[in-house]
């Protein structure tokens, strides 16, 4: 028990130390000597080398700033996208469990409806008709992606309501908008911060899925998605530029994950 708990606090600690070293550079790239447009076609399909920390793409572009730049856009979209699942979730979650009766089980069974539909699929025939872009594609990813966290808030507020300090406010004719934001909501924090990480790792991978598909971020701008769709014909020519945004893609996901497990394993040991 004490290597299980010891692995999972490095495990943590280092997806955490990513997760910071992978926003501060993401910050900061408009401060850095970073130019993702420049081409230089003598330059073309370089190497990673001194010069070009990751070579160059078919263009003689540096490919170092445009998977920085790149990552500026995946985590833009994870972080919006998230905070639009969250938001939702949570609303239809609080309303849902602390409402009860009829209102929970028509809001449940929209909430069955959604998810009984590959949501994937369902994002991309809704981007096919919108005009792709940053916000379309963010807003769609929150849009179709909040119903677990709804289904999590629903039944943390089934056991918060049931509490006696919200009975008493309840009995003594507190509003209940005022009884779920002051004593529901505040307790039902540390679900909601798991899932919210668990949402921003499927965020990044479906705007990834989407932008390989063509469907997502649209040239000039670039995100780890499309800088992968787009070293699909330099695979024998430049391996490398298909390899490093797949390997920040998924230590990225990895991290989010590993931080949640970590916030979900440290809130059950709270709560026991």
């Amino acid at each position: 028990m004490h290597r299980t708990r010891s692995f999972r606090s490095v495990s943590a600690l280092l997806a955490i130390a990513f997760l910071v070293l992978l926003a501060v550079v993401s910050l900061l790239a408009p401060l850095l000597p970073l130019d993702p447009t420049t081409t230089d076609l003598a330059a073309r399909w370089q190497p990673p080398s001194a010069e070009h920390w990751f070579g160059t793409d078919e263009l003689g572009r540096d490919y170092f700033s445009r998977v920085v730049y790149g990552g500026r856009i995946s985590l833009t979209v994870g972080i919006l996208a998230m905070a639009a699942a969250t938001a939702i979730g949570v609303v239809v979650g609080l309303v849902a469990g602390y409402a009860g009766g009829r209102l929970d089980d028509l809001l449940m069974r929209f909430v069955d409806f959604l998810s009984s539909i590959p949501w994937m699929v369902l994002v991309i025939v809704v981007s096919v008709f919108l005009k792709p872009g940053l916000w379309t594609i963010t807003l769609v990813i929150g849009a179709f992606s909040w119903m677990a966290t709804a289904r999590l808030v629903r039944a943390e507020t089934l056991s918060l309501r049931e509490r006696p300090y919200v009975g008493y406010a309840r009995y003594i004719g507190v509003n209940r908008v005022l009884v779920v934001a002051r004593h529901v909501l505040p307790d039902a924090a540390p679900t909601i911060i798991v899932a919210a990480t668990a949402s921003i790792s499927n965020a990044i991978l479906t705007e990834s899925a989407l932008s390989f598909l063509g469907l997502g971020i649209q040239p000039p701008m670039a995100s780890w998605g499309s800088l992968l769709e787009t070293a699909q014909d330099s695979l024998q020519a430049a391996p490398y530029l298909a390899l490093i945004p797949g390997v920040l893609i998924l230590l990225t996901v990895l991290s989010f994950n590993v931080l949640g497990d970590a916030l979900r394993q440290s809130v059950s040991e709270g709560g026991a």
